[in-house]
């Protein structure tokens, strides 16, 4: 991966169907700022014929003027005549947009759930693409629309018919340079290791039609812990573009993680293409518009994900910073953190160093110095250490900065 694909936020879409309790159209709008503010350019924000809610949050979009000239807002509509037609009106006035088609295309789907042939199932994808052009046409002149259709359990569709059904839209979209359109290939329920979605994802990316004129997204849910490795390596089988939730958030097991995903091309030196910061930040508007909880230990944006109480991790570190500051390299490569923690508003004093009973005196002396100036003399620095870590084991807690300074004081 050389190159950042097009980001997708369904934060407030997939994301917000998750909560147990949805946010409301104040948090909404806050939310849906901050995605802008982390440079977002395509933004999912609801299936506005679900609710009234929902409905109401994309025309206070629209009618307010929220959303910038660069941003395009995307609207998830099943095909079926009523739910399409209700999700034009609430884009009536709309700039830019994206109208996002789908119906289940799996075998177990068209055998258990709707009980119809494949050429039934396909029937309904193309009714709806079709109503999808007329509406544009007669109810949407002025605004740029363009179309994405999701095979919708493409996972357990078998790859021949996914691929006649997407061909099939395609055909009536009739894509341009212009005006390219979407294939969403989403592991609705993810069933199989990453290299098998990443094969499908090739077969697909090898064999649609006007695929010059054809962006390939990705959309893996994460049932088998898996979202963010689908993602990955379905991008190096030749998707463009990727939708996920800031922290994962979606239904079950949630989603991919694009925080995660773009951080990770982060530390292999490919521009991510969002503002990411301060994370920290981001942390405490998620936890509190969405009642969720980052958990520590979630790659970059946990609490204690940079976190070293190892004595030997802390003495590494220290002295993997030390020597930074001695020959200034090129690239990042001090041992125990994948990238630079500052990079994304995270302190080495608060966030790295940590001490408990498990700590050394590289790391016990390491607080004492960057936060007081205080240079322990060798022998001194060991055996303050040892009196350090005793308190702590006694007292079963991590130990903060000022205590430290005060036992060393007394």
């Amino acid at each position: 991966v050389e190159k950042a694909p097009v980001w997708c936020s369904v934060d407030l879409r997939d994301g917000n169907q998750a909560l147990i309790v949805p946010m409301s159209l104040d948090e909404k709008i806050e939310y849906f700022q901050t995605l802008v503010r982390v440079g977002f350019k395509e933004i999912e924000v609801g299936f506005p014929a679900a609710s009234d809610t929902e409905f109401l949050f994309v025309r206070t979009l629209i009618e307010q003027n929220l959303i910038p000239e660069d941003v395009t807002i995307q609207v998830l509509t099943q095909s079926r005549e009523h739910i399409v037609r209700r999700t034009y009106e609430a884009l009536q006035g709309v700039k830019h947009a994206i109208v996002h088609l789908y119906n289940p295309t799996s075998y177990a789907q068209r055998q258990q759930v709707f009980r119809m042939s494949r050429e039934e199932i396909k029937r309904i994808a193309t009714d709806g693409a079709r109503l999808c052009v007329k509406l544009r046409d007669e109810m949407m002149q002025g605004s740029d629309v363009r179309f994405e259709y999701s095979p919708e359990s493409f996972t357990g569709t078998e790859m021949d018919f996914a691929l006649e059904v997407c061909n099939a839209v395609i055909d009536i979209w009739q894509p341009t340079q212009e005006h390219n359109v979407i294939i969403n290939l989403p592991a609705t329920v993810s069933l199989s290791m990453p290299h098998v979605y990443a094969n499908q994802i090739e077969y697909m990316s090898d064999h649609l039609h006007c695929r010059e004129h054809v962006l390939i997204s990705l959309h893996p849910h994460n049932d088998r812990g898996c979202a963010v490795a689908d993602t990955e390596m379905g991008l190096l089988a030749g998707a463009d573009r990727v939708e996920g939730t800031l922290f994962g958030n979606g239904e079950r097991t949630g989603n991919a993680d694009i925080l995660t995903i773009a951080l990770n091309m982060y530390a292999q030196g490919v521009d991510p293409g969002l503002e990411l910061d301060n994370v920290p930040q981001l942390v405490e508007t998620y936890e509190r518009v969405t009642g969720m909880h980052v958990f520590e230990r979630q790659p970059y944006a946990g609490q204690l994900v940079f976190a070293a109480f190892s004595g030997g991790h802390q003495d590494a570190i220290t002295k993997g910073m030390k020597w930074r500051e001695e020959t200034a390299p090129e690239n990042w490569t001090v041992p125990y953190l994948a990238i630079d923690p500052t990079d994304i508003g995270r302190e080495y004093e608060s966030d790295v160093i940590r001490i408990n009973s498990q700590s050394g005196k590289g790391g016990i002396s390491h607080v004492l110095e960057s936060r007081y100036g205080y240079d322990l003399p060798a022998a001194m620095r060991e055996d303050f250490g040892y009196t350090v870590k005793r308190i702590s084991d006694r007292q079963h807690k991590e130990m903060q900065a000022d205590e430290i300074r005060a036992i060393f004081m007394e």
